[in-house]
């Protein structure tokens, strides 16, 4: 073997020894943590019960109908306010064009049964139907939240009485026989502001 492959396979074998050498004689302290986290949704779940409100035959000038009906908080997060969506479908038996029938119908929001003189905001469908639904906020339902802490609580339920009136305007009002009126509301519950946690 030649001087140079000699010298070659030492300097070969001194690196790999270098190298084992220092690999196993490095050593360090060493620990280790794990954090976790859970971020899970709460849910807002608003329902009507009944469905159906009010579904009357034969009314007349002069006639109310009271009804009650509940607003279900089902959902893990508070309510903090409601828009009533308000829409209906006239069927006009008389090709009375000029004038609706919604006008005509007037709606008395009571906060209970026994305040039957004192509705706390009325309004005809008409105009209910033709308004920003947020803009009852100041009306209706902000006497209503008073009387409900502020808000509909989570996994709570809240009756609402309203009577409907057929409004006798002392006019001729033969134009609205045979008419009917279907009315739907919608409502839209928000939660409130965020909150640290």
């Amino acid at each position: 073997m030649n001087l140079k492959k000699k010298l070659g396979m030492g300097i070969a074998s001194a690196a790999l020894g270098i190298s084992l050498v220092g690999g196993g004689t490095f050593a360090y302290f060493s620990d280790s943590a794990e954090a976790n986290a859970k971020f899970a949704a709460g849910t807002l779940d608003l329902s009507a019960n009944p469905t159906t409100i009010i579904d009357v035959k034969d009314i007349k000038p002069g006639d109310t109908m009271l009804r009650s009906f509940q607003l279900v908080n089902g959902g893990s997060l508070d309510i903090a306010t409601i828009d009533l969506f308000t829409d209906y479908t006239v069927t006009d038996a008389n090709n009375n064009n000029n004038d609706d029938l919604g006008k005509h119908i007037r709606v008395n929001f009571l906060i209970n049964a026994d305040k039957l003189d004192a509705p706390i905001w009325s309004t005809t469908l008409y105009d209910l139907k033709n308004m920003s639904p947020d803009v009852i906020a100041g009306n209706f339902w902000s006497g209503w939240f008073a009387e409900h802490g502020g808000n509909l609580a989570a996994g709570t339920t809240d009756t609402l009485y309203v009577q409907y009136e057929f409004v006798e305007n002392n006019a001729d009002q033969n134009k609205f026989q045979g008419d009917s009126l279907e009315l739907k509301w919608t409502f839209d519950g928000k939660q409130g502001a965020g909150v640290a946690r």
